[in-house]
This record gives structure tokens, C-alpha cells and sequence, in this order.
């Protein structure tokens, strides 16, 4: 990164301090060396620090102390690499970079491999340029992927931007960015798509990594198609099968575990049970909202569930340390606790339950007993990264009402379509009758997979009550709306999702919804569906409860509608509260709201909404919302 010193500028004095002629600036004496290379502990080690770079690993540093030296006593305790999240959105922390560094920082995060994706479908390239000129002002090591695909597919969503082929090979030159971000419109790819190959065509000349996202079960010849085309590693995966079928072709199978996303128990079996090489094995999160972060942890926290699966720890720690340095090829800087490399180290006295006690960053320590210590300045957005939230008009009720077809209408329903008899005398009445059952439409659904990102491509019969399709509670059946913000069109689609368990008047909106970022509606009720999209559109973006006509959790994000200025720890305490809110309407899913910005992610199958309608992503086809 900008902020530290390369290598060659450096490599006569770290030679002089190893060899004693020159005092290093910090000293940590009597550790554990976890050594990643080797896969060995080697106790009674010392490490000698210069310019932020390691100088010196081994016994008896004393040489290399000099009067200003900075003495750190280990106490036998272990000396971890810095870990490192191999992929990640920051914006799904609803933090800035800034505030997302805070955060991770005292969990032993110090390299950060992050996808702009969400913002550059807001506002394009300039968004990522924002994030990327940020993440250089910081203490750790914020390495950048250029977002791929905006729109992630064309033709099936419309977002508030677009990117190509010139834009990669701008963003290629910057200083700070690893490679190109997920190559999500994977159909593109083994479709001969030109745009996603001028892409990675633009990657490849640069030397540098195309990120995968192939979503598909179809590991067939679509997915060797795939392969060929450049993607080099996968955090899609969420089967066993996946995981081997990445590795055998020369892929790195990125294991997730984010705030909704658990695909690593079932993967990591490729290591545990069958043996595969686990240097082709990389941890990451993906998606993280800050209630986790400052809760439960980041790459720590993925460590320890990878060590609870069965890995040895010092083998998850690899996969969060040298295996990613290596894969994107800066493990002369990241990923070992070895001579040349930077000074990120991390100090605990147990490798499984992996307490974080000290984190240095750059031979500077930044965390202590899980505080920063380190003071990192808020940064300066500028104006345009706001007041992006663009509804075009005021919401009603009706906006989110599904109208059936004709023949489903009103004026057929009456008693289940029997005609009534006047009595006039001449005949005798009928007699009383039971209410015929109300008429139904068969309709698609978007099915909720809990705790994981696919969803599933359900059908159901639902009510026809005045010609205007109902969502039934009996079922876990609710409403779904896609509301247009980028263009101010006033434009709504409806559809049905199932598996939120609502069971009172409710309505949840939100600005997050991947990947072209319109507003996300789920609700139970009309009138709490426009009150909340409205509130939204007041305060510039955001997520929001309603539950009976009150407002019960707000969380403000005014930064492209994705991310708040405020500490991850305050917006952590609102998320908290959007989390309790979802359990007040009935909701008992595990990170519901994750689920919630998922809906509109086109490219991940089965079923998904967008602003063009229900987006079959088996077909990548827009079809009917009523079953004919």
C-alpha cells in the first residue's frame, strides 16, 4: 500500500539489523512462531522489526536491540500472521472502509481483499475510485477487486451504472488494485459474452487475478467453459462437489463464512475427509454486517468455525494467511511471519480459540485486548456520494398490490361462480349453502434457503380476493417488491417470497439489495410496504421496519444508500435492533436482513426479482409472475 515502504527500498538496512549492525525499531521476544510455510511451532523465537518490515525471525534477537529499540514480551505465547479475508463487500457492513477497518482491526484482520461491487452499481466508476482512494489512507493493507460486471446481467436488471472493458483497464493502473472482482454473469462467460472477455482479457494483460462467482450446481461442461475463460478462484461454492470441482481444475476454492453465508462445514470435508491439498483452500467472509463484526468477529471468527470442522489450526491459519498472499501473489509482503515481509502479526496465547490479545500492522501496534490503538481519522466523502436515493414519487398502497388476469377478476368471484336464484314464487329457494372457497391463481415464488445465498424456485396457489392476488400467512407466503431508485421512474415490481415467517401487518424495505441496489420491499401489508419505502426516500437510503403502522428499527446508510458514517459499533446497535425487529413480525430466520438484500441478486438461481421483473435465474429468462 501506499502508506508503507517497499521491499527493495528497505532490504539493506533490514540486512543490517539482522545482522546486528543496526537497531530495530521493535522487538518481540520469546513467542511461538507459527510458521505457515512449514507448517511447524517453533517456540523461543524472537522477531526484529524495521521500516515495518520484518528484519529478523529466530532465537536470541538481542543484536538487533538497540537503545530505542521497543521491546514486546510474547510470554511464550503464539505469533500468527495477520489474518487476511480473501474476498469481501464492504458496504454489506453498512460501514465505510474506514469504519470497517476500525471494526476488524482488533480481530486480527490485517489485509483486506475488497469487491466495490455494490457502490459501482450506484455510481459507477467514480464510487469505486472513492472507496479505493480511501482504503490507501488507512493502517492495514486494503487491497482492491474491480468490479466485473455492473450490470451483473445485462438485460435481466438495470442499475444505476455501468462498467467495461476501458474502465477495468483504467482501474488496472491504480495502485492498490489486486485484480478484477468477481466475474459474476458467468453465462457470459461460456456464452462467448465479448464484454466479460474483454475484461478479463484486460486483467490477464495487467498480470493479475480474475475473481470467480459461478453460482451454478452445474458442473458439467458449462462449467469447464467457465474455467477456461480466466476466473481463478470461487467463493460460490456450497457443496462438497463444489469445492473439489474448483480445485481439480486449477481454481482456488474460496470457503465462505459471512453473517448469513455457512458454506464452510460442508466444503472444508474436502481437506478433512478426502484429503485434498489445502493450499488450494482459501478462507474468506463475503458479506459481513457490522452486528457481526463487533458481536462475534471477522477472520477470527472464521478461523475458529474452520478449526471446529476438523482442520488443524495452524492449516486454517494458512488458509487465511499465506495461501490468499500466495493466490494473488503478494506473499513477499502479506501472509508469513518471515524475513522481508510486513510487520502484521498477531499475538495469542491459544491457536483454537484464537483470543486476539495484540495485532501489529506494519510493526505498529494497532489493537490491544480487542481495542484499537491506533488513532485512524474519519474520512471525507464527497457530496456526490450521497442523495442517491431517487424514488421519482410518493408510494401507495396500491403500488404494491398484484392484480390477477381477467379471468380471475372481480366480477367472477361471488360464491365460487354459481349464479344466484331470486324467489319469486315460482320456485322453491335454494337452500342454504356453505361459502364456496375463494378462487386462486398459481403463481412463482421465491423460496428463502436459510444461511445460504441460493434460493428456490417454488409455485403456489394464492387467493384471488377482487381481483388482486393475496399473499397467505398459512403458507409463508408474503409480498416481495423491487422498487426503481436510481432513475426516478416511480416504477414497482411485485412478486411473492416465502420463508420469513411474518405473522403480523409488517413491512421491511431496503437501499441494500444486491446487485443493482434499487430498494428491496418484503412485507405482509400494503400500506406498511409504501411507509416504509417512503421513509427510505426521506432519509436518503437505508433499511427499515414497520410493523402495524409504527416504525420499529431504522438504520440510516446515506452513502450511496449503502453505508452510514457512524461507528461500526452504533450502526451494529441499530442493526441489533433491525434484528429484533424482524423476530417482532414473526421473522425467526437466522440474519434475515442478509437474506433480505439477497432477493435481487440475478445471478445467484433459483428465483430472484428485479426491476425488470421475476428473473428465472435457471434460464436467465424474465417470466410470468402467474403461472398459465
Amino acid at each position: 500500500m501506499t502508506h508503507r515502504q517497499p521491499w527493495h527500498t528497505l532490504s539493506a538496512d533490514l540486512v543490517a539489523v539482522a545482522m546486528g549492525r543496526k537497531p530495530a525499531d521493535l522487538v518481540i521476544c520469546n513467542g511461538r512462531w507459527v510458521n505457515v510455510h512449514s507448517g511447524e511451532i517453533l517456540p523461543g523465537t524472537d522477531v526484529a522489526v524495521y521500516g515495518g518490515r520484518i528484519a529478523y525471525v529466530g532465537p536470541n534477537a538481542g543484536p538487533c536491540i538497540g537503545p530505542s529499540t521497543r521491546i514486546i514480551e510474547a510470554k511464550q505465547r503464539y505469533l500468527v500472521p495477520g489474518l487476511c479475508d480473501a474476498h469481501m463487500h464492504v458496504e454489506s457492513g453498512m460501514v465505510t472502509v474506514t469504519e470497517f477497518a476500525r471494526a476488524v482491526i482488533p480481530h486480527g484482520t490485517t489485509s483486506m481483499f475488497i469487491d466495490p461491487h455494490e457502490i459501482a452499481n450506484v455510481l459507477g466508476l467514480p464510487g469505486v475510485r472513492l472507496m479505493h482512494d480511501e482504503a490507501a489512507t488507512l493502517p492495514i493493507n486494503v487491497y482492491v477487486e474491480m468490479p466485473s460486471c455492473v450490470p451483473s446481467a445485462p438485460g435481466l436488471e438495470t442499475p444505476g451504472a455501468s462498467i467495461g472493458p476501458d474502465e477495468v483497464a483504467e482501474a488496472m493502473t491504480w495502485p492498490g488494485v489486486i485484480g478484477l472482482g468477481e466475474m459474476m454473469n458467468f453465462p457470459g462467460v461460456f456464452n462467448g459474452d465479448a464484454k466479460m472477455h474483454a475484461e478479463m482479457a484486460a486483467t490477464m494483460r495487467a498480470g493479475k487475478v480474475i475473481g470467480g462467482h459461478y453460482a451454478s450446481p452445474d458442473l458439467g461442461r458449462a462449467f469447464h467453459g467457465y474455467v477456461a475463460g480466466g476466473p481463478a478462484d470461487d467463493h460460490e461454492g456450497t457443496r462438497l462437489e463444489d469445492a473439489v470441482a474448483r480445485v481439480r481444475q486449477g481454481m482456488k476454492a474460496m470457503l465462505r463464512l459471512g453473517s448469513a453465508w455457512y458454506d464452510v462445514a460442508a466444503q472444508v470435508k474436502a481437506i478433512t475427509d478426502l484429503g485434498l491439498d489445502s493450499r488450494n483452500f482459501i478462507l474468506c467472509t463475503d458479506d459481513c454486517h457490522s452486528g457481526t463484526l463487533v458481536g462475534e468477529g471477522h477472520m477470527d471468527r472464521v478461523v475458529r468455525h474452520a478449526i471446529a470442522q476438523g482442520l488443524r489450526p495452524i492449516t486454517a491459519i494458512q488458509m487465511a494467511t499465506l495461501n490468499t498472499a500466495l493466490h494473488f501473489g503478494v506473499e513477499k509482503d502479506i501472509g508469513s511471519i518471515t524475513p522481508g515481509r510486513y510487520a502484521d502479526i498477531v499475538i495469542t496465547s491459544d491457536l483454537a480459540a484464537l483470543p486476539i490479545e495484540v495485532v501489529l500492522a506494519g510493526g505498529q501496534v494497532v489493537a490491544e485486548n480487542g481495542r484499537i490503538a491506533v488513532e485512524i481519522p474519519p474520512y471525507d466523502d464527497p457530496d456526490f456520494a450521497v442523495g442517491t436515493l431517487r424514488l421519482g414519487r410518493r408510494l401507495a398502497a396500491s403500488d404494491f398490490d398484484v392484480i390477477a388476469p381477467e379471468r380471475w377478476g372481480a366480477g367472477e368471484q361471488g360464491s365460487g361462480g354459481e349464479k344466484s336464484v331470486p324467489n319469486d314464487g315460482s320456485s322453491s329457494p335454494l337452500p342454504p349453502r356453505s361459502p364456496a372457497p375463494l378462487p386462486s391463481c398459481r403463481v412463482r415464488v421465491i423460496g428463502v434457503v436459510e444461511n445460504q445465498a441460493p434460493t428456490r424456485a417454488l409455485e403456489a396457489a394464492l387467493p384471488v380476493v377482487d381481483g388482486l392476488i393475496q399473499p397467505d400467512g398459512a403458507q409463508d407466503i408474503c409480498r416481495v417488491a423491487l422498487v426503481e431508485r436510481h432513475r426516478a421512474t416511480g416504477g414497482v415490481t411485485n412478486g411473492f417470497v416465502s420463508g420469513f415467517g411474518f405473522d403480523a401487518p409488517c413491512a421491511v424495505a431496503s437501499t441494500v439489495a444486491h446487485d443493482s441496489h434499487h430498494m428491496i420491499v418484503v412485507g405482509t401489508d400494503t400500506a406498511d410496504m409504501a411507509r416504509a419505502a417512503n421513509r427510505l426516500g426521506e432519509v436518503g437510503g437505508g433499511v427499515v421496519v414497520f410493523r402495524e403502522g409504527q416504525e420499529i428499527a431504522l438504520v440510516e446508510l446515506p452513502i450511496a444508500g449503502l453505508m452510514s458514517r457512524e461507528r461500526a459499533e452504533v450502526v451494529a446497535a441499530k442493526a441489533e435492533r433491525m434484528v429484533a425487529a424482524f423476530a417482532a413480525c414473526g421473522c425467526t430466520l437466522h440474519n434475515a436482513y442478509m437474506q433480505l438484500s439477497l432477493l435481487a441478486l440475478v445471478v445467484i438461481p433459483e428465483l430472484r426479482i428485479s426491476d425488470l421483473g421475476i428473473v428465472d435465474v435457471r434460464t436467465f429468462e424474465v417470466v410470468p409472475l402467474v403461472i398459465e
